[in-house]
């Protein structure tokens, strides 16, 4: 590969434009295509989200990759996003032994081996539900829905929920209607709760999980229940219902979207008819749309899930949780990153002090440690822009963003755990828009007149 394609596929891949480096090296014969050629290839499908592509490609180069880390690595990525963790794993642990301590592996294989351990424990629940299906099949009659459960005190009865979900009780003949419409066969504990009443917001609106989600460590959290119809927005047939999330959002077609969250789309709780067939006993799911539309369960059937809702009072440590936050933005020692960018600044004095200075305040104003979209969340998304634009000013918009998490969101000690990429992209396309960030040859930089302001912001902090 000569040193001028070599460049160009440079300057593409900094300015993120995957296609074009999949057309052009496409455009080689396949007879010419050498170990790199073949390798940029399957990196820019991975970036393209088209990871079957990925992974045919890395196959073709595999006797030549097997003493390079980044080939391991790479395959690793490509079969982590096809939900193949075990094999991801194995991938990432073969990189990390060829070249130890690299922080991008070891924390690839970290969450693989987490998502395998999950994986396993979902198919072997999943093989005990069919094998219990096959048993159960006539032997008997189904038991009473909510026998000994009263529903007298069940629903919340604002107008809000009166106005978006709930309609009148659904007869027979709409529910057939809707079971054809969707293609599965509704739990006969879910039509019984929405012949009582069809829709609406219950009470208790949390539900214990048996692991972390995007809402939080121990339970997720629902803004209402569809009921059966399509005349509200929030029902399973109506414009907002099960079709539109898993046509429109991407959601998994595995069955029946029944509870909107308080993400208002980000993350659902779903009827799963993986195990039972179209026509079974479904299981109660959460699908995570932030994280992959990562799956986790929650309840054997839906009645034992609307057994299981508690008050989010259960779950209130935010009193707590504050002063856990407010010794950690005072007292956590910075990532690596962040500490390794604070020493190279000279036009503040006591950055670091400063830095822990607006933490604070972010932290006594929202009662955590997280960024969003408001002002001082801004702040801190500028301060980590200049900082390390400053310390590294050839980085493409592609570097920035996956370099973002080891400074503050993924940051240790003085760290948040996490964070939503879609507000990182919300802020730097806004600065992009404003003017105040600007692209030169593929590298972004905050104008001279917006580092400055943002230097006397910190300096007042």
């Amino acid at each position: 590969m000569d040193q001028a394609l070599i460049e160009q596929l440079n300057q593409w891949h900094e300015e993120d434009e995957q296609q074009q480096i999949v057309d052009l090296l496409l455009a080689i014969p396949e007879k010419e295509r050498d170990y790199e050629t073949v390798s940029r290839l399957a990196r820019a499908y991975n970036n393209l989200g088209l990871y079957e592509e990925a992974l045919n490609e890395f196959k073709k180069i595999s006797d030549a990759g097997q003493q390079d880390p980044l080939w391991y690595y790479r395959v690793g990525y490509s079969l982590y996003h096809l939900k193949r963790y075990e094999e991801a794993a194995q991938a990432f642990r073969t990189s990390d032994k060829l070249e130890a301590g690299d922080q991008d592996t070891e924390l690839w294989l970290k969450w693989s081996l987490q998502k395998a351990e999950k994986q396993q424990r979902q198919e072997r629940r999943m093989a005990a539900k069919r094998a219990a299906a096959i048993e159960s099949r006539g032997s008997g009659a189904e038991e009473i829905p909510f026998s000994n459960f009263s529903l007298v005190d069940f629903w919340d009865d604002s107008e809000y929920a009166r106005n978006s979900y709930l309609s009148e009780p659904p007869t027979d003949e709409l529910i057939a209607s809707i079971e054809e419409e969707l293609g599965y066969k509704l739990p006969s504990s879910y039509i019984a709760l929405m012949k009582q009443q069809n829709g609406g917001i219950p009470k208790n609106t949390c539900f214990r999980a048996e692991e972390p989600t995007s809402w939080a460590e121990d339970h997720i959290a629902i803004t209402g229940i569809l009921g059966i119809g399509r005349e509200k927005s929030y029902s399973i047939g109506g414009d907002l219902g099960s079709r539109f999330m898993i046509e429109e959002w991407g959601y998994p077609d595995i069955g029946v979207v029944i509870c909107d969250c308080p993400s208002a789309g980000h993350d659902v709780v779903m009827l799963d008819y993986r195990a039972c067939g179209r026509d079974g006993e479904p299981e109660v799911i959460h699908v995570d749309q932030e994280d992959d539309y990562e799956i986790t369960y929650l309840a054997d059937n839906f009645e034992a899930f609307i057994r299981g809702l508690v008050s989010e009072e259960e779950f209130d440590t935010s009193e707590e949780d504050k002063e856990a936050d407010l010794y950690k933005v005072s007292h956590g020692k910075f990532s690596p990153l962040l500490g390794e960018l604070c020493t190279r600044v000279s036009e503040v004095e006591q950055i670091e002090q400063k830095i822990r200075s607006i933490c604070t305040r972010i932290v006594e104003e929202k009662g955590h440690f997280s960024f969003h979209a408001d002002e001082l969340s801004y702040l801190m998304y500028d301060v980590q822009f200049w900082l390390y634009t400053k310390s590294y000013p050839d980085t493409s918009r592609e570097q920035y963003l996956a370099i973002y998490e080891k400074m503050i969101a993924f940051g240790g000690e003085f760290g948040q755990g996490g964070y939503a990429p879609g507000w990182i992209t919300e802020w730097l396309d806004r600065r992009m828009h404003e003017g105040r960030i600007v692209q030169e040859n593929g590298r972004l930089r905050f104008t001279d007149q917006f580092a400055a302001e943002v230097i006397k912001q910190l300096r007042e902090a």
